[in-house]
């Protein structure tokens, strides 16, 4: 009885701990998705928090419509702004389409996020030993390093250029005359709301600020749970290389046999791969957006930033440094996770070769050329199926 009690309270602290550390690994990632209504409910929920849901992704559609339909009137069918105006728009513009585009697909795998999220609690809890539980915590914390790293960089950028905006003026040309008035962060169609002058000039720039937020928590969202999904599959294939090194010790504690541990590992190594196939399926639309947009906008913003600074105005100088800053980080995540996940994958096969096959007797040692054979497969993560993300891929974009 009082084995069984202890026993009980031993799994209790086991649980208790696991579901800690699980709690810190994607604590980032859950705030950044929460903001934006893109974490997955509970496959339990009530009718009133679907509805809260539903809701919360109406207010994020909304907001990105609300920048991009008045932009693009403004850009198109404004008579009165001139070519270098509408030119300068047409950035934002494309950023905000772009972030449409991910909200989208991230909503459409919702469930596989669901899954993803439930696939790393369960490895937390059946990581037993504490060796294991090190390893897993260090790719934790790089997971969580590089979501808080990309929020606080894209946040900020465009926030800086949202404020230096608000400070400056903008010519309105009426008939023969000109006049100064308070610049807004992006274009707004005049024939919607003459958005010049208070009170309306205050709620269109709430409106965009708001909006900014939304679109700059899709592109950080995308990039920080990426993060920590790839950290956490690492994390798992560094443990099955620390299980590959141990295969033949002489000294198993468990007294488990040769191929029970195959089968171990086996398990380990394909649960492992799943995980990535299925971040693979949620980020391949993704990463090719990401990879094509953050290419457009690295030449568009860059243009913009010489012409400002032949221009003289170098308040605008920094913002949009700040912003080119911000977007290149954000693909070097990409490629810099897929090149990791990629390097982690490959040294399957050295660690299964570096092993002490050589103790085996007779046929045991074969198992090792099918665990080998099958970490030559790549594993990587792609952008559409046309790339591959790695440090490569960053340099030919850059």
């Amino acid at each position: 009885m009082g084995d069984d009690f202890t026993n009980s309270r031993s799994l209790s602290a086991s649980i208790y701990l696991a579901d800690k550390y699980n709690e810190y690994s994607i604590q980032i990632i859950r705030w950044i998705l929460k903001a934006i209504s893109l974490w997955p409910l509970p496959v339990d929920a009530s009718f009133v928090e679907k509805i809260r849901f539903d809701f919360a992704v109406f207010i994020c559609y909304f907001l990105i419509i609300a920048v991009m339909i008045p932009s693009g009137l403004s850009i198109f069918v404004e008579s009165q702004e001139s070519f270098e105006t509408r030119f300068r728009s047409f950035g934002p513009l494309t950023f905000w389409f772009f972030g449409l585009l991910n909200y989208s697909c991230l909503l459409i795998h919702i469930d596989d996020i669901r899954i993803c999220v439930d696939h790393v609690k369960t490895d937390w809890r059946n990581m037993t030993k504490v060796e294991d539980q090190k390893l897993m915590l260090r790719s934790a914390k790089k997971g969580r390093f590089f979501g808080a790293f990309c929020a606080i960089f894209m946040h900020s950028g465009v926030f800086s250029y949202n404020v230096s905006r608000s400070f400056g003026k903008d010519i309105l040309h009426v008939g023969n005359s000109s006049i100064e008035v308070r610049a807004l962060p992006y274009p707004f169609y005049s024939k919607i709301l003459n958005a010049h002058y208070s009170p309306a000039y205050e709620f269109v720039f709430l409106i965009q600020c708001l909006s900014s937020f939304v679109v700059n928590s899709v592109t950080v969202a995308t990039a920080g749970l990426a993060a920590a999904l790839i950290f956490h599959a690492c994390g798992q294939l560094k443990i099955l290389m620390s299980r590959l090194d141990n295969l033949v010790d002489e000294t198993d504690e468990k007294n488990t046999s040769l191929k029970q541990r195959y089968g171990i590992i086996v398990r380990h190594h394909l649960r492992a791969l799943s995980l990535v196939t299925r971040v693979e399926k949620i980020m391949n639309f993704i990463c090719l957006v990401e990879l094509f947009g953050c290419t457009f906008h690295i030449c568009i913003v860059g243009y913009y930033c010489m012409m400002d600074y032949i221009h003289g105005n170098n308040s605008n100088v920094v913002s949009y440094s700040m912003i080119i800053t911000s977007v290149t980080l954000n693909i070097f995540v990409f490629c810099l996770i897929g090149e990791m996940l990629s390097e982690q994958g490959g040294q399957i096969a050295k660690s299964a070769y570096m092993t002490k096959w050589y103790l085996l007797t007779g046929n045991n040692a074969n198992g090792l050329v099918l665990i080998i054979l099958r970490s030559n497969v790549t594993v990587k993560i792609t952008a559409g199926k046309v790339a591959q993300l790695s440090i490569a891929t960053f340099g030919d974009v850059n």
